[in-house]
């Protein structure tokens, strides 16, 4: 048992839990510290970071801290740290290690974990929800990785935000294997760029950097047989391209769209073919993905009403 009058401080450090432990023991209920930092407010203050001193220290930190998630973390908060102190520097990168390999299971990339738990630090939730959702509709497009100082590779495009579509589609270019160097290489680079990209989505929303000016493709001619319909969700607008044979549905493509990346995935793989199948658009919705099952089947009876 502890004596009274055994100092805390020092009985603290024994337990090995340093300045994170010392201030997390000094807002217990009963504490003895006489010092402690107060607790930020909610979201904490962002900085801007060197997008180039990012990339290279989140490379190096992967193989030091346990892969995606966790130098994703390490990316950000470290170098915060370093140069601003407190709070930045009580939030352990390794918190993130069980993220790595899509949390050991190829789901969601570990990288995109790490900067989302880095967003819900500086931008209160629907902020921080909507910066998700462009890191996730970037990550699909990008290729990957363009950063490479160590192994000359093949970049792919994953069209996907899980670690299986990912870095198998990278290896299969590249005929890697999951343990040689250049595939760990790859993910610490991609997991660079990833915070890079949350480092200007954070800039963009607190007014240290200006958005890029989106330039829109020119619009694409119907054919005959082509037909566009939109329908709208509580996220934004649903937008949808039906190509006809004779007068069967041959063809659904998803044009347009503003919902949550990962979650409305299995209504965009499911719900088009069902259509085309029933040749109907009355299908059943995708259980957890009702509203983009029926914003699909909106946009597709619209398409159809313009058929003379």
């Amino acid at each position: 048992m502890l004596n009274k009058q055994t100092d805390r401080r020092s009985f603290l450090k024994g337990l090995g839990l340093g300045a994170a432990g010392l201030t997390a023991a000094a807002i217990l209920p009963g504490s003895s510290v006489a010092e402690s930092p107060e607790i930020p407010e909610y979201p904490w203050t962002w900085h801007p970071i060197d997008k180039q001193k990012a990339l290279e220290y989140t490379y190096k930190r992967w193989f030091e801290v346990g892969g995606c998630g966790a130098g994703a973390v390490a990316g950000i908060m470290e170098l915060l740290a370093e140069e601003y102190g407190y709070p930045y520097s009580v939030i352990p990168a390794k918190t993130m290690s069980l993220a790595a390999g899509g949390y050991g299971c190829q789901t969601l990339c570990g990288a995109l974990a790490g900067a989302c738990m880095m967003l819900g630090f500086f931008c209160e939730p629907a902020v921080a929800g909507d910066l998700r959702n462009q890191l996730f509709a970037w990550y699909r497009k990008e290729p990957f990785p363009t950063y490479q100082p160590e192994y000359e590779a093949v970049t792919t495009v994953a069209d996907d935000i899980t670690c299986n579509a990912s870095v198998n589609k990278f290896m299969k270019a590249n005929n890697l294997e999951m343990g040689d160097a250049a595939r760990k290489a790859r993910c610490a680079a991609l997991t660079g760029e990833v915070v890079c990209k949350v480092i200007e989505l954070l800039n963009i929303q607190y007014g240290y950097e200006e958005a890029k000016p989106v330039e829109e493709a020119p619009a694409a001619e119907l054919a005959a047989n082509e037909y566009i319909g939109t329908s709208s969700t509580s996220r934004g607008e649903m937008k949808v391209k039906v190509t006809m044979d004779g007068d069967k549905i041959a063809k659904i493509e998803i044009l347009e769209n503003s919902e949550t990346p990962g979650i409305c995935d299995n209504a965009f793989n499911t719900i088009p073919q069902a259509i085309i199948d029933a040749q109907s658009a009355e299908v059943d919705a995708v259980a957890g993905a009702t509203e983009s099952s029926n914003a699909i089947m909106e946009a597709v009876k619209d398409a159809l009403s313009q058929i003379k």
